[in-house]
């Protein structure tokens, strides 16, 4: 990769709500040329066109009293109207590693309407991020089902080509210590990087373990930034 790419690469990595919601995923989106969020039943999440001077006046009409929403990458004063409920930092990871050999999850089963409760409510429970009933329409979710019951998951979510975001990695806490995580992972990254896509993720910095394990299998941190869950007041 020439310092070039990389340096075009980072750019939308760093903007990576706003490019998504305005590019790819304008469809799943609503909002003005300046601000914008996913539509009701995706992942909450805000994006805007300048993080330094974002426009949250834009945003009043189509964000209800009682919503939580993440932002990435805005550490200023709380706008009239908004309140910051949450604030710490994130790590950027990007995929430098090899192509996996094999499909390490050849058992998982794709995730779809059949699944959303399930995944809804695993969700809940193992807390990957944030997660709506329509979070698994953003691209392929794969689990793994145990006895009839979705154990572990993993999916695709922002996009801005060729980076994709691999999300929602979580596992039931009576399954975990299996490895089932990190087989979708690497099931996403070879079906990712098949496609001619580079894979990347978020991990809260003070996850340790979890940054870690996607080190030892390929991730490496191209950025830190803050990550805000706010409200309006």
């Amino acid at each position: 990769m020439t310092p070039a790419t990389r340096d075009a690469l980072l750019a939308d990595l760093l903007r990576i709500t706003w490019v998504t919601m305005k590019g790819a995923q304008s469809h799943f989106a609503t909002g003005t040329d300046r601000a914008r969020r996913y539509a009701a039943g995706f992942s909450p999440l805000l994006g805007f066109a300048d993080p330094a001077r974002p426009a949250f006046d834009d945003l009043l009409p189509l964000c209800a009293p009682g919503e939580h929403f993440y932002t990435d990458g805005w550490s200023g004063a709380a706008p009239p109207g908004w309140q910051v409920d949450v604030e710490a930092t994130m790590f950027k990871m990007v995929w430098e590693g090899g192509t996996p050999a094999d499909d390490a999850a050849p058992d998982a089963v794709r995730l779809g309407p059949p699944h959303v409760d399930e995944a809804v409510a695993l969700a809940a429970l193992a807390r990957p991020g944030p997660f709506g009933p329509r979070t698994i329409e953003l691209g392929e979710y794969w689990g793994i089902v145990d006895d009839g019951r979705l154990v572990a998951m993993a999916g695709e979510r922002m996009t801005a080509a060729p980076l994709r975001e691999i999300s929602g990695v979580c596992t039931h806490p009576g399954h975990q210590g299996r490895g089932l995580a990190k087989r979708l992972m690497l099931k996403l990254v070879a079906r990712q990087l098949a496609r001619g896509e580079r894979p990347f993720l978020h991990v809260m910095r003070d996850n340790a373990g979890a940054r870690g394990l996607y080190e030892r299998m390929g991730f490496r941190v191209w950025a830190e930034s803050v990550v805000r869950v706010v409200s309006r007041a």
